[in-house]
């Protein structure tokens, strides 16, 4: 008997049976799943290490905004979050008491009154109050509020029933009146044209203080030739005749003029300058 010896292959190559083959597959995939097992069982504690620190994280932005939130209940509730002083600077007529009247604010009040609000109050004032040209409000020391103010210089008085009223430099008439005119300021007499008053004092307030105090009393004084006519009546004795719209240009040249005239006597500064004696 002869035997055939098949020499191509190899004892790897022999055919396994369905149940070695079954063994041999149970045996990958058991080996894969400990693999697998292995591999997170090292990246466990990591994980873990990232949910801790995201915990932390969460907690400390929630304790953070609760943190906030007492602070601000907290300053809200507390005088700090009150005007407890008001100081008033620049003002030279105003009183303390008028201008805390006119802004509206008093010390208890909340300070969010005043803070985003400054240009607003700034405005409500020199609406209410003409002597007021500027004003500002600042806080400082959490509720110390400080109001600055410059006022417009008084131009002089007006006759009103009795009263004299008093006129500003801006050429307005402010409400503010007395019995009779103070201080080295003239009275404008005469003036019909509320317009016409404003001009004046406009044109008064632009000439140096050395002038304005050698006035004692401006009258509207129209002609057919010169319908903006103004006589005035200086403290030097003598007096003067102007056109409005030239007034305080033409008004510069009068102490030269005064100092040359031997006699008291009239200035007409209306067309050119020149004086003659009374």
């Amino acid at each position: 008997m002869k035997f055939k010896i098949n020499r191509g292959k190899s004892k790897q190559h022999v055919e396994r049976t369905p149940w070695e083959k079954y063994q041999s597959e149970k045996r990958q995939r058991a080996a894969k799943k400990t693999n697998r097992v292995q591999r997170i069982g090292t990246k466990l504690p990591r994980l873990k290490q990232q949910k801790h620190r995201r915990l932390a994280q969460r907690m400390g932005l929630l304790i953070g905004i609760f943190g906030v939130i007492l602070l601000v209940s907290g300053y809200y509730v507390s005088p700090l979050s009150h005007i407890g002083r008001i100081n008033v600077v620049g003002n030279k007529v105003l009183s303390k008491q008028q201008m805390i009247k006119v802004s509206g604010i008093n010390r208890g009040d909340s300070i969010y009154r005043v803070v985003g609000k400054e240009q607003k109050l700034a405005k409500r004032v020199k609406a209410n109050t003409p002597r007021v040209k500027q004003v500002s409000f600042s806080v400082a020391h959490f509720n110390q509020l400080t109001i600055r103010v410059k006022e417009h210089a008084t131009a002089g008085f007006v006759p009103a029933n009795g009263y004299y009223r008093v006129a500003l430099c801006s050429g307005v008439i402010s409400k503010e009146r007395q019995k009779q005119p103070t201080g080295s300021y003239p009275v404008y007499n005469k003036f019909n044209s509320r317009r016409q008053l404003s001009l004046m004092i406009q044109q008064y307030a632009k000439l140096p203080t050395k002038i304005q105090t050698g006035i004692s009393e401006i009258q509207f004084s129209p002609t057919k030739a010169n319908p903006q006519r103004v006589h005035l009546y200086m403290n030097d004795g003598n007096e003067v005749y102007a056109s409005i719209p030239t007034f305080a240009s033409k008004m510069a040249y009068y102490p030269s003029i005064a100092a040359k005239m031997s006699h008291k006597g009239v200035v007409n500064l209306e067309v050119g300058a020149y004086s003659y004696s009374f």
